[in-house]
């Protein structure tokens, strides 16, 4: 078996540095002007350097160009296109089609990797976009395990699954955070609206805590547990998945940094030692994040172990 890719989101460039120390093996990078939910904002130039850095220790560098394009946005989207090409970054993160059409009419040869969030549920969807140019199909963060590994059996394009971190629920292109009263009908309260990046809807019903912000892409909503599979991966492992991402969005540096590291002893464990040496150190290593884990936000498996009912 061949090792799943750790594929991380850095918040600076520095950070990046700190990242490949910390095992790292791919990064998600981009500007929120193209890209949906980045851990840290980079501009043309910051993309750039970070791709020498990241290309220098031997590893990849991926930048997310999966925003919804409208009419106004796309003569942007092509002059972004051709710096990337310039640049030599190894893959473009797409989720509307306009990107592919840019990428078709510019000759652009960075490979796509096709995520529409939310709806990437199936091995059709992910064939119909390999025989389009995809190169991988980022799986929803919905899916079950058994859903995940059929679709793994059946598709052409490398299949990315995330294992740890928020899950988004919600976006609406307004920068209104009534959209989400009006989804939800009911008022809720919402903390620290002034602070864009640490503001929490507070369900009372529920007694849970949603992060939400706004930016360019309108509102987000976030799901109120952090995924984590740290010790659930011998499945994944063994099921032959490609990527195994953990999104950062909205976490420290620190936590960024010491939770990449803990995936990457897990990861080396299996395929180095075995599946006994992973099975000792799992334990400690979900030991070692829950004790830097913020405490509104609440570990657990997401959708990877429910029962899906059709």
């Amino acid at each position: 078996m061949k090792k799943p890719e750790l594929l991380v989101t850095p918040k600076t460039l520095e950070h990046i540095k700190a990242l490949i120390e910390a095992g790292a093996d791919a990064f998600v990078i981009g500007e929120q002007k193209f890209g949906l939910r980045l851990a840290g904002e980079f501009s043309v130039s910051q993309v750039e350097e970070a791709t020498k850095i990241i290309h220098e220790a031997g590893k990849k560098v991926y930048v997310a160009v999966n925003a919804l394009f409208h009419n106004d946005r796309l003569d942007a989207l092509d002059d972004y296109l051709k710096e990337m090409q310039r640049i030599g970054v190894d893959a473009l993160i797409f989720g509307d089609p306009a990107v592919v059409m840019s990428v078709r009419e510019l000759g652009i040869t960075i490979p796509l990797h096709w995520n529409p969030e939310t709806t990437a549920t199936n091995w059709f969807q992910a064939n119909y976009w390999a025989d389009r140019g995809a190169k991988r199909a980022v799986l929803a963060r919905e899916l079950s395990l058994d859903e995940v590994l059929e679709i793994k059996e059946n598709a052409k394009p490398e299949i990315e699954v995330q294992v740890h971190g928020m899950t988004c629920m919600f976006q609406s292109k307004r920068s209104l955070l009534g959209n989400y009263f009006l989804y939800r009908n009911e008022v809720m309260e919402v903390e620290n609206r002034k602070e864009n990046k640490n503001m929490f809807l507070h369900d009372k019903e529920r007694k849970n805590k949603y992060p939400i912000y706004e930016d360019l892409n309108g509102t987000h909503i976030f799901s109120p547990n952090d995924m984590c599979l740290i010790d659930e991966l011998t499945e994944i492992f063994e099921g032959g998945i490609d990527s195994l991402k953990f999104d950062g969005v909205l976490q420290s540096e620190d936590y960024i940094t010491t939770t990449t590291n803990c995936y990457r002893q897990a990861i080396d464990a299996y395929f180095d030692k075995g599946e006994d040496a992973y099975e000792e150190i799992k334990d400690e290593l979900l030991a070692k994040i829950e004790e830097i884990q913020p405490a509104n936000r609440p570990l657990d498996t997401g959708f990877i172990f429910k029962e899906t009912v059709y």
